[in-house]
């Protein structure tokens, strides 16, 4: 039987169980950002592969944000109730045979069901990341260990579309989803040697057993949203098909949100509270990030497919050309974080997304005979910058709009909100711009369409913007701790961990 502890964590950084924890989260977090980011750059040579459509490569990538979006609030109280450190190594595993079957497979079936399992994987792995660093290391080596993980993360996101393009045009696409096995498979002996094994309690003084205490988890509407996102997602991908079953869908889909909202405020332990959003910034924030991450969606799956087709660059130059915005965010997004700390969250909120729309505006001068030097990168730059402004100020205004016990929770809400508005991005903006489902084998069409969905995303970031400018004061508490200033990653606000009341097991 396990005994449990309520000292504080001890471990440091400078000893080898200390060291070994953060091999153990970074590799962890690699292997899934390897999975979100490689993918993009492969696409046009899996369509020539399987002589697939524009939305089989839709697919490619959404059936992956699709469960990952879907499931993640989930995969944390997993953590929470059965170890974190289990849950994680579960999740790793079973990351890892999903990316071998997507390096395997024969058809784009085959491949897409594969990405929807390692979106399964990540969402059990990732809360996992952090909450072993928080459960783990001593309070004051915690926020240089979130600051060294943050930093390797911003990193590999930084490497993962280079490597992903220099694999396609190597050995193949397929490697660009066999490259996670490997650290998956390293990442497991680690974690079992150095990591603790911790999971989390409901406060005691009820009378109640420490099993009793340990918190419980929302299948129902884990399950309700994932379907919900699901079901708007076909109906959009298929649309331009039209017919009865697509309509069938969208209503199916409505219903099941709403389902979703019935479950959650009837829950006495509900996946994503609803009184979170009696927060007025709270809910302003999450507003922002769906138009946020709608509009950076849609930019990045686009972009990789417009260098590609239209520009003529191979798949690593592709990739390379995509470096400039995880330097500038690995550079300066901590002095951004601390901008919002002084300034409050209008400023940096409305700011940061009216300039990454001007760089997507400048991305309409990016086609045939493009040079990258006055075309390409300074519309990356721009983007880059305006990204750095807004992208941390988000994640320590959230977290500032919600009592400490609540920030793993309302963390995780924004993370699945940046997500799932990314999904239904991709998903909605080939049909809104007439993208034909060959457009991506004519150089011309896919042109004319990525010169359509640039105002389109320009204007989602805009959105946003109002949104800030709006709804949130001038100057307001930001107070925060001081390690969730900075962020290196591009596609989704850094997830905190659920942590509460953690408990340590020795087994």
């Amino acid at each position: 039987m396990d005994t449990t502890s309520q000292e504080q964590p001890s471990v440091r950084i400078a000893s080898t169980r200390g060291r070994g924890i953060l091999l153990t989260t970074v590799l962890g977090s690699a292997t899934v950002l390897l999975g979100s980011t490689v993918t993009n750059v492969a696409l046009p040579h899996i369509g020539d592969d399987f002589d697939a459509d524009v939305a089989t490569l839709q697919w490619t990538v959404n059936a992956y944000m699709l469960t990952l979006a879907g499931l993640i609030l989930l995969g944390g109280s997993l953590g929470d109730r059965f170890g974190r450190r289990r849950v994680f190594l579960v999740g790793v595993v079973w990351f890892a045979a999903a990316s071998l079957l997507c390096g395997l497979a024969p058809d784009t079936g085959t491949l897409i069901a594969a990405r929807a399992l390692q979106g399964v994987g990540g969402a059990l792995l990732t809360p996992g990341s952090l909450a072993l660093i928080e459960a783990s290391f001593h309070p004051d080596d915690r926020p240089r260990a979130v600051g060294l993980w943050s930093g390797f993360g911003g990193i590999g996101a930084a490497l993962g579309p280079f490597l992903g393009g220099w694999l396609v045009d190597g050995p193949g696409w397929r490697w660009t989803f066999l490259l996670s096995v490997p650290l998956a498979l390293a990442c497991v002996p680690i974690a079992l040697r150095h990591v603790p094994e911790s999971v989390g309690a409901a406060p005691s003084g009820t009378g109640e057993t420490a099993e009793d205490r340990r918190p419980s988890f929302d299948v129902p509407g884990a399950v309700l949203g994932a379907l919900a996102l699901g079901l708007a997602t076909y109906a959009l991908t298929e649309a331009r098909e039209g017919g009865a079953v697509v309509t069938v869908t969208a209503v199916a889909a409505v219903l099941a949100g709403a389902a979703f909202v019935v479950v959650e405020r009837r829950s006495p332990d509900p996946m994503m509270p609803l009184s979170l959003f009696s927060s007025r910034q709270f809910t302003s924030v999450n507003l922002t990030t769906l138009c946020v991450y709608a509009g950076l969606g849609g930019f990045f799956f686009l972009t990789a497919l417009q260098l590609q087709i239209v520009v003529g660059y191979s798949a690593l130059e592709a990739g390379a050309a995509m470096l400039p915005n995880t330097v500038i965010m690995l550079l300066f997004s901590s002095h951004a974080g601390e901008l919002a700390r002084r300034t409050g969250p209008r400023l940096p909120l409305t700011v940061g997304p009216l300039v990454c729309a001007v760089g997507m505006m400048l991305m309409l001068r990016v086609g045939p005979g493009t040079s990258y030097l006055t075309d390409v990168l300074p519309a990356l730059l721009i983007i880059g910058a305006g990204m750095v402004t807004m992208v941390a100020p988000l994640t320590v205004t959230l977290l500032s709009s919600v009592d400490g016990r609540n920030a793993g929770v309302a963390s995780g809400v924004n993370n699945a909100a940046a997500r799932a508005s990314g999904l239904v991005a991709v998903a909605a903006l080939p049909l809104v711009v007439g993208m034909g489902p060959d457009a991506y084998r004519s150089g011309a069409a896919f042109d004319v369409s990525f010169s359509r969905a640039m105002p389109l995303c320009a204007a989602l970031l805009c959105g946003g913007a109002l949104v800030s400018f709006m709804r949130l004061g001038p100057v307001g508490a930001v107070a925060h701790r001081v390690h969730w200033r900075s962020h290196g990653w591009l596609m989704e606000p850094p997830l905190a961990p659920r942590l509460s009341h953690p408990r340590t097991a020795d087994n």
